[in-house]
């Protein structure tokens, strides 16, 4: 969308009251409030449909691979052509845009819903929709994150960083928790069908809404992929959480994969204990997220203790001797995990400028569901042959890792902070 200087200040208009110290404060926002509550509803939706999908690949084939092979396939093309997905963002109107994006994964739930109704969901009809979303997912994602910088004011940017990563981790209660309900009572088919619809919610609050302007054109000649990796390889408060994502998302981000076989071979539950340890992990999730926005500028050393405590979690969980125990150590893994995702992402938006941000959430979402793909088939060969215990030690290794990264990183501070270019 054309970047020509900020929206007028009614788009505002009958602000929330909140503190400005409040992780709640972007709710101020008229734009921000409907986005959210539309997300809400549809990320919902998307995460009712994935734990549909989880139960659905194991009574087809009882298979950790195949489970792992289905979620990978979603992620294949982010991890191949990711970065491309923020070119497109950093050079159109965001709003259009995801109103196409949004539009095309409600028809693609809408023909698994059909496929399930009909008897007709194999593993290879999941595998082809999963590979479809993650084409329309390239250009989806990156927009999504770089709109919420433009639904607020920059001195709400890591509230709405913040609250965003609460709608993801929200949906992940409502969405497994339904779908925990639904599986047990009627089956997943209709777990699809919800999906579908929830995404009408979304579409209607992108068509309501009217984006802030961001700051300034970006010159042509800095708007191709290579320009971005400079970029952020250059600037030690964005390669560094990239790196560590990349190494967390590979092998302790699989939860998908896990905790389904967790549920059913470790505990010998049904679908409804899958649900239920999935939103005890998403409570924690949501935990996590809003007390993050509480910190206005992010610092290596939130992150280092996020990733060590994600690595600490995740081995608890996997020593767990039953369900109850495996509830709590889940909150504490939740709470960690998306401590750590929000950090990462709000350190990356706060320290990007506006005509580099497209390309910058693009790298985010590469390293973080980018790796879904290869992380999901080591996660589905780990637990295959050694079970989800030791698929969650792997995981609470690779969180290690991370910290010690962030424990050795002494380089110089970034000379030119994004912050300068959002007026603080």
């Amino acid at each position: 969308m054309p970047e020509a200087g900020p929206a007028p200040q009614a788009e505002a208009s009958t602000p929330v009251k909140t503190t400005s110290g409040s992780s709640l404060r972007a709710l101020r926002s008229r734009p921000f409030r409907i986005y959210f509550v539309g997300q809400v509803v549809s990320a919902s939706g998307t995460f009712l449909q994935q734990t549909a999908i989880g139960w659905l690949v194991l009574q087809l084939t009882g298979s950790a691979r195949d489970l792992g092979l289905v979620l990978a396939a979603t992620g294949i093309p982010s991890l191949l052509f990711g970065p491309w997905g923020g070119s497109v963002a950093d050079r159109v109107d965001l709003r259009k845009l995801l109103i196409g994006t949004q539009t095309l994964f409600g028809l693609l739930a809408a023909l698994l819903w059909a496929l399930a109704a009909a008897g007709d969901a194999s593993v290879a009809a999941l595998v082809i929709i999963g590979a479809t979303g993650g084409v329309v997912q390239i250009a989806d994602s990156p927009a999504r994150q770089a709109l919420v910088s433009r639904l607020v004011g920059p001195d709400d940017l890591s509230s709405a960083v913040s609250l965003n990563g609460v709608v993801i981790n929200s949906a992940r209660v409502v969405g497994p928790a339904l779908a925990g309900v639904l599986i047990v009572t009627v089956g997943t088919t209709v777990c699809f069908g919800l999906n579908a619809v929830s995404y009408l919610a979304v579409i209607v609050a992108l068509l309501l809404i009217q984006p802030r302007e961001a700051v300034g054109p970006v010159p042509p000649g800095r708007r191709g992929v290579k320009d971005g990796l400079r970029y952020a390889a250059g600037r030690q408060q964005l390669w560094l959480p990239l790196l560590m994502m990349s190494v967390v998302g590979l092998l302790a981000f699989n939860f998908s994969v896990i905790l389904p076989v967790f549920a059913k071979d470790t505990f010998h539950g049904t679908g409804g204990t899958y649900g239920l340890l999935t939103t005890m992990l998403s409570i924690g999730a949501v935990l996590g997220s809003l007390s993050v926005g509480l910190i206005h500028h992010p610092r290596r050393p939130y992150l280092l203790a996020a990733a060590l405590g994600f690595g600490v979690t995740l081995g608890a969980t996997a020593a767990s001797p039953d369900v109850v125990t495996a509830c709590v150590t889940l909150l504490l893994t939740g709470a960690a995990a998306f401590c750590l995702v929000t950090l990462c992402s709000t350190t990356l938006q706060l320290h990007t400028s506006s005509g580099f941000r497209g390309r910058v959430m693009a790298l985010w979402v590469f390293v973080y569901l980018g790796t879904t793909p290869i992380g999901s088939i080591l996660t589905g060969w780990i637990t295959s042959a050694g079970g989800p215990r030791v698929a969650l030690l792997v995981g609470s290794g690779a969180c290690i890792a991370a910290a010690a990264l962030a424990f050795f990183v002494h380089t110089p501070p970034d000379p030119d902070l994004a912050l300068t270019d959002l007026g603080r």
